[in-house]
């Protein structure tokens, strides 16, 4: 398939897609390609400028993590965002990976009672809930502590 920008002799531009230059010819040639703002059958192709993809190595653009806005917040919802954050990491305790193991010792009175933030697995935070843990996701990822 390629599409081509199209002008008819009133000036109107259009694109439409056809399955090949050679078939796009054949249309043109047996009057079956006309504009559809005006139905002018005398069309031509308009300048355009190629559809190229970028060459795989080619530096892309950096993608959003999910700390991105709250490093900027420039909405009402990522300054609350970012203010709970802040919050949380301030006043609780972060404990990794461990999340899911640290909950169930502080509910089953094996650790002491201490606000902890964390990560866990979709099926380890299910569980802790159908436990009866008192657990809730968290609306941001987490800062990683680095040495």
């Amino acid at each position: 398939m390629i599409n081509y920008t199209l002008k008819c002799e009133n000036d109107h531009s259009f694109d439409s897609w056809f399955q090949s230059g050679s078939a796009f010819d054949k249309l043109l040639a047996s009057g079956m390609v006309n504009c559809p703002a005006c139905a002018s059958t005398s069309v031509e192709k308009a300048v355009m400028a190629p559809s190229v993809r970028p060459a795989r190595k080619a530096a892309k653009t950096p993608v959003s993590t999910p700390d991105t806005p709250l490093s900027n917040p420039t909405t009402d919802e990522e300054r609350t965002i970012a203010a709970l954050k802040s919050k949380i990491e301030a006043n609780s305790e972060y404990v990794g990976m461990e999340f899911a193991n640290q909950a169930r010792a502080i509910h089953d009175g094996d650790s002491p009672e201490r606000p902890i933030y964390g990560e866990a697995a979709p099926e380890e935070a299910i569980k802790l809930l159908e436990d009866g843990v008192p657990v809730a996701p968290l609306p941001f990822t987490p800062s990683r502590k680095t040495n």
